[in-house]
């Protein structure tokens, strides 16, 4: 990969934003009807190569029943509000009531609250009783302490997601989460992430895990690039990750481990791309904390937005534009990317005459550094 000279002591890569990729038709198309979308992970199939974003904002248990209903997969932060309170309807009414100003303070105080083990039992059990897959996520600092009630109430997704997860963690203070060694004695698939980079999926993918998440997540509320200075363009870190992915397969003599491009994406042609690109599925959030039944009630905020020390995301007002039905399958009332999602998805399939998400992969793609597309 060419090297871009910065000054005289650093040089860099140039890398792409989604909205700097463009999907280009092919020869064929297919009527949108004929084609599927349908994804699997390990031993479970979704009509939806969609995951909702573990965001208290966006999925509670009932969300996720909902989601679960409508084909995709939505994950509970069990170290959110939902395993922090009995009742946190309430906090979140309050939530979304607040000035900008006081927001991160109050979200701060409110997630000061301990979490308790029996809530993330009951959480994960209610979520089971509708008959979906249940997914539940922490962070790699929270992972050792909670997960067996996590198996006991009987998830059958697991996800370890913070900001930046690698398989070598540093500690001196405390001992780090040993990936392999747990992920292996683990019953239950393994979705760990977000990394950005060739490497870093490899050796997440050496662990045994079933899916790599590719981002930082947070999404439209996510402000590390403005603390840390950490940012990578989610198309190159997806082509990167997708590149580990097939470095891997042959590897490991066949072990296929999916790639979930995390955050980042808010249009349905952001998520197209995403796929062409190379991923398996999406982890989205911020579309979804736009609709009706969403509980931020048109706000949005992350993990991130809470941190006692260091936040680094925002609440932000994204309004309420429709049902989650709607914002899934339509119809759409507006012309800008942000209801019927899947449908768009599927006429996207259909204009470049790919029938399945793993023949998609292959599609001839451009890079539009000059396009304006939002």
């Amino acid at each position: 990969m060419t090297q871009v000279e910065i000054g005289r002591g650093k040089s860099g890569r140039r890398a792409y934003a989604l909205d700097e990729i463009g999907i280009v038709p092919s020869r064929r198309t297919r009527h949108p009807e004929e084609v599927s979308i349908a994804w699997q992970i390990d031993a479970y199939r979704f009509d939806l190569p969609l995951v909702v974003a573990p965001m208290d904002s966006v999925v509670s248990p009932a969300m996720a029943m909902q989601i679960g209903s409508l084909g995709g997969l939505a994950v509970l932060d069990l170290e959110g509000l939902w395993t922090r309170y009995e009742d946190p309807e309430p906090l979140l009414a309050e939530v979304a009531e607040l000035g900008d100003e006081a927001a991160t303070r109050r979200l701060q105080e409110i997630y000061a609250e301990p979490i308790k083990e029996d809530l993330i039992g009951a959480r994960i059990e209610e979520i089971r009783s509708a008959g979906v897959t249940t997914a539940a996520r922490l962070s790699p600092q929270k992972t050792v302490r909670y997960y067996k009630a996590v198996l006991d109430a009987g998830a059958d997704i697991f996800v370890i997601r913070g900001t930046t997860v690698s398989a070598e963690h540093v500690s001196g203070q405390a001992e780090p989460l040993n990936l392999k060694q747990f992920i292996y004695e683990l019953d239950i698939p393994v979705i760990v992430g977000g990394c950005a980079t060739y490497t870093a999926a490899l050796h997440l993918m050496r662990t045994g895990a079933a899916g790599v998440l590719v981002g930082f997540g947070g999404g439209s509320g996510h402000t590390t690039a403005a603390v840390l200075g950490v940012a990578v363009p989610v198309a190159t870190a997806v082509a990167d990750v997708a590149a580990a992915r097939r470095d891997y397969l042959d590897e490991s003599g066949g072990r296929y481990v999916h790639v979930i491009a995390d955050g980042g994406m808010t249009r349905s042609g952001d998520i197209a791309k995403a796929l062409a690109l190379g991923s398996d599925a999406v982890m989205v959030g911020s579309p979804f904390a736009r609709s009706a039944e969403a509980p931020g009630r048109g706000y949005h905020w992350g993990s991130e937005a809470h941190h006692p020390d260091l936040p680094r995301g925002a609440r932000v007002r994204v309004g309420t534009i429709g049902t989650i039905e709607q914002i899934l399958h339509g119809p759409s009332t507006t012309a800008d990317g942000s209801m019927n999602l899947m449908g768009a998805l599927r006429r996207t399939m259909a204009t470049s005459g790919y029938s399945d998400l793993k023949e998609f992969q292959r599609v001839e793609v451009v890079v539009t550094p000059s396009a304006s597309t939002r």
